[in-house]
């Protein structure tokens, strides 16, 4: 039985093989099906799943890098293998028709016109991926845009939140929305949130600049500078109107804040701080101009207050507008409203004094008519602040020698002599007042000791200054007639148990003369 020949092996087609590889590109496997190789189908369904999980829905970041390099290695590895396997796979795609197809070349037209369709139904289908790659795309750069859109919302409710707040306290989370509208409006500008930002940034100025349509002027300044500073920290294409809308305002707020602050408590320094920042930076301004008057008119309203009122208050205040004026620049625009300043507060400096003499305030009085005695000493008014500087030193041992404040100056007519002498160990100093004020200092008797003193009612004095006259330390005062009030001030000595201060009163009268000796006593005397 004769043995059948082999079968002939396939003729290669060249344009089959291109239709299964193109086939297997529209990502389904279609090549594959069509020779009805389902397993490899199955693997690029299964791949094209994948990938579709791993892509949907659309995210701001796009597919992984990774996933997308390997599933394109993985379609040209399907359309070369489906290119190999059809090249001369049998597929039943049609027979031939139509008289004279004989031969191998009417053979292979035929086959190439029985493929015509199949190929361009596989270029149609390359649409499929390539369609998928454009939709994702859109669907991508529409996530992209909301995704900007959000951030930008989310920048808006920050500036939103620290509204009526101050600046300094609200200034980080101004900062962290001005971060985010300078990326959005350079990085992203042809975003629909970037070309958003030059409104947000009218609407972030007026929110930093609120106080100062308020005239909270000290509370403006901090926002104020931060607006003039933008153009040095957002991209002046999107300061739509904003560089240096803020210099007018801020050069306000600056003199109102200044002028506001001169002599007030905590802000003298602050005050002379803004003044000079105002005349630094915005020279020309009106605003500029009006400093020195405004000050001169601050310096009148502060000294008529001392005439007028409280003048401890009115000096404290005073002093503290000189700290002020000091600070100011340049220097020899402000001269004189210094030296004017100066003279205003050693006014206020001895009206101070007189006033806690009236209100009995001695221990006060002393203090600061002293320092006024040692700050002015070549004042006319030096000799008077230390009379009453004295009358407050007796008046705090006997208040009765506060009821008048001591005169200015000493009345006319005859005087009578006093002569005062120490009996006591330790120097004393005696003060004086009535008519005259004064005080009188005699040194130490030598050999005098203290007396001894008795506690036992109707006892007798002691016989004081009966030695020698020559023996005594001796001052003479010479007083005109009226009511005195004394005050011994010894200093502590050897033999002497009490060295506290001791007040008298004496009545010294026309045509007489009079002595006063001091003693002390080892318990109680005078």
């Amino acid at each position: 039985m004769p043995i059948p020949p082999p079968p002939a092996p396939l003729e290669s087609n060249p344009a089959q093989a291109v239709l299964v590889g193109l086939l297997n590109l529209s990502c389904l496997g279609l090549g594959y099906a069509l020779l009805k190789q389902w397993i490899p189908a199955a693997v690029c369904w299964v791949a094209t799943v994948v990938l579709l999980l791993v892509a949907l829905p659309a995210d701001v970041d796009g597919i992984p890098t990774g996933v997308l390099v390997g599933y394109g290695v993985f379609l040209l590895a399907a359309a070369a293998d489906g290119a190999r396997r059809g090249l001369r796979a049998p597929l039943a795609l049609g027979g031939t028709s139509g008289a004279g197809a004989s031969g191998p070349g009417s053979r292979a037209g035929a086959a190439y016109r029985r493929l015509a369709l199949p190929l361009a139904l596989g270029l149609v289908l390359l649409a499929v991926p390539v369609g998928g790659s454009v939709a994702y795309g859109a669907a991508r750069d529409e996530a992209v845009e909301q995704s900007l859109l959000a951030r930008l919302a989310e920048a808006d409710k920050q500036v939103k939140s620290v509204e009526g707040q101050s600046f300094g306290g609200a200034e980080h989370t101004y900062r962290k929305a001005l971060a985010v509208y300078q990326e959005l409006g350079t990085k992203h500008a042809g975003s629909r949130a970037g070309r958003l930002v030059p409104d947000r940034l009218t609407e972030y100025y007026a929110s930093v600049s609120a106080p100062y349509g308020q005239k909270k002027y000290c509370e403006a300044v901090p926002g104020l500078q931060h607006l003039r500073a933008l153009p040095e920290r957002v991209d002046r294409s999107l300061l739509d109107g904003l560089t240096g809308k803020a210099d007018d305002p801020l050069a306000h707020s600056w003199y109102e804040c200044g002028v506001a602050g001169l002599g007030g408590a905590g802000t003298e320094a602050t005050a002379g701080e803004h003044l000079n920042a105002l005349q630094s930076t915005f020279p020309q301004s009106p605003y500029a101009g009006k400093v020195e008057p405004a000050v001169r008119e601050a310096l009148t309203t502060r000294a008529t207050a001392i005439s007028a009122g409280d003048a401890c208050a009115g000096v404290v205040a005073l002093r503290r507008f000189d700290t002020s004026v000091d600070l100011l620049q340049p220097k020899a625009t402000f001269a004189s409203v210094a030296r004017d300043t100066d003279k205003e507060i050693q006014k206020g400096d001895f009206s101070c004094g007189v006033e806690q003499f009236e209100d009995k305030e001695y221990t006060e009085a002393v203090q600061t008519m002293t320092e006024y005695a040692e700050q002015y000493p070549d004042s006319p008014q030096t000799a008077h602040a230390k009379s009453i500087a004295i009358a407050a030193e007796i008046a705090d041992e006997t208040p009765a020698a506060g009821k008048r404040l001591p005169s200015a100056t000493a009345p006319g007519g005859s005087r009578m002599v006093m002569v005062v002498s120490n009996d006591g160990p330790g120097e004393v100093e005696l003060l004086y007042t009535g008519p005259v004020t004064g005080r009188v200092t005699l040194k130490a008797c030598g050999s005098c000791t203290a007396y001894a003193g008795s506690l036992r009612l109707g006892a007798a004095k002691p016989k004081v200054c009966t030695g020698p006259s020559s023996k005594y330390p001796k001052a003479t005062l010479t007083l005109p007639a009226g009511d005195y009030h004394f005050l011994q001030k010894r200093s502590g000595s050897a033999g002497s148990l009490s060295a506290a201060d001791k007040s008298s009163t004496a009545k010294i009268e026309p045509g007489y003369s009079y002595t006063n000796c001091l003693y002390v006593t080892s318990g109680f005397g005078f």
